[in-house]
């Protein structure tokens, strides 16, 4: 039986478009295998670096948030690929990197997790491809101007549903931000404008690192922000508008896992990226419990999109009549 979110949440939720829930996980034990693997993975990128004489030290002795911040800060490249858990949504080579470990699959599927997502979606829960591990950096490790991305920065206001095609706009997605170290106004957390998941989809523009929503199509007043705690999550919808603050007064990386889910049958509004069943009361034996093979789905679709030209995922570019 999924775990009881508080008895007004769903009352909640369809108000404002949202809800916060606190001590999902324990950032200790839940997050610990998490960091052991993003070490070995900026192990392996600090040592290429190194050899490339792109940095003049590995910073090996530091621990993993001074050492992210010192290899970005040294090399002047954005090296958050090599951590995230989708595909980019352009120039997917054979060798993009991609992070699937098994800590991360034991996050996207923890019983705890999609024991919410179970009480506001039903029992039959997809985990949607568009997803992602973000390590807000601070201003001064970021890449400058066109080398800035959306994985290590400040986040446009936007709609979940803007950035999917439009297969997927009839579809129940549901996004799960974690915080993975505390998410705080200073170091760059989530900020939502209440009550706008209940407007239709409105129109984004490219503003050179990600697609966002013109301030002036915004009522920005009523912006909210939601710090959280390591090991708390904020749960929406995909019409919700949102955004992250900048990371550019501190010394830390604020880290989060975005996640989605939906019901089975819908369009994940990128269908080349792989989707696979995470819960199911109907067909418990398609439920995919391997990490492996996770894995698989996404190797296979890497060499097919490595071979081929993207299709477009956004509906907006700079001609676009919103954005001239």
């Amino acid at each position: 039986m999924a775990a009881r979110l508080a008895e007004d949440a769903p009352e909640r939720f369809a108000a404002d478009g949202f809800l916060v829930v606190e001590d999902l996980f324990d950032p200790q034990a839940d997050f610990a295998p998490l960091f052991a693997e993003w070490s070995d993975v900026l192990s392996e990128v600090a040592g290429a670096l190194v050899a490339d004489g792109a940095i003049t030290s590995a910073y090996d002795e530091l621990p993993f948030a001074p050492r992210l911040i010192a290899v970005s800060e040294e090399c002047g490249r954005s090296i958050a690929q090599s951590f995230d858990i989708s595909l980019p949504q352009k120039s997917i080579a054979a060798d993009t990197p991609l992070h699937l470990g098994d800590a991360v699959f034991e996050i996207i599927t923890n019983a705890g997790l999609l024991d919410r997502v179970e009480a506001l979606i039903g029992p039959e829960i997809v985990s949607n491809p568009v997803q992602h591990v973000r390590m807000k950096l601070p201003e001064r490790a970021r890449p400058p101007g066109a080398g800035a991305d959306y994985l290590t920065g400040k986040v446009s206001w936007h709609q979940d549903l803007g950035v999917l095609m439009a297969e997927a706009d009839a579809a129940t997605i549901l996004s799960c931000w974690i915080a993975i170290t505390d998410a705080t106004v200073d170091n760059g957390c989530i900020q939502v404008i209440p009550g706008s998941h209940r407007r239709d989809l409105i129109d984004h523009c490219p503003t050179g690192h990600d697609l966002g929503i013109p301030d002036r199509l915004l009522t920005l007043d009523a912006a909210t922000a939601v710090p959280l705690k390591a090991g708390s999550a904020l749960i929406f919808g995909q019409q919700l508008v949102h955004s992250s603050l900048d990371n550019s007064t501190t010394n830390q990386v604020r880290i989060s896992m975005d996640l989605r889910f939906q019901p089975p049958g819908q369009p994940s509004g990128r269908p080349d990226f792989p989707s696979f069943l995470a819960r199911s009361a109907e067909r418990p034996g398609e439920v995919l419990d391997d990490p492996a093979e996770w894995r698989r789905l996404w190797a296979d679709a890497q060499r097919r999109l490595s071979q081929r030209a993207l299709p477009t995922f956004n509906r907006w570019d700079a001609d676009s009549p919103a954005c001239a």
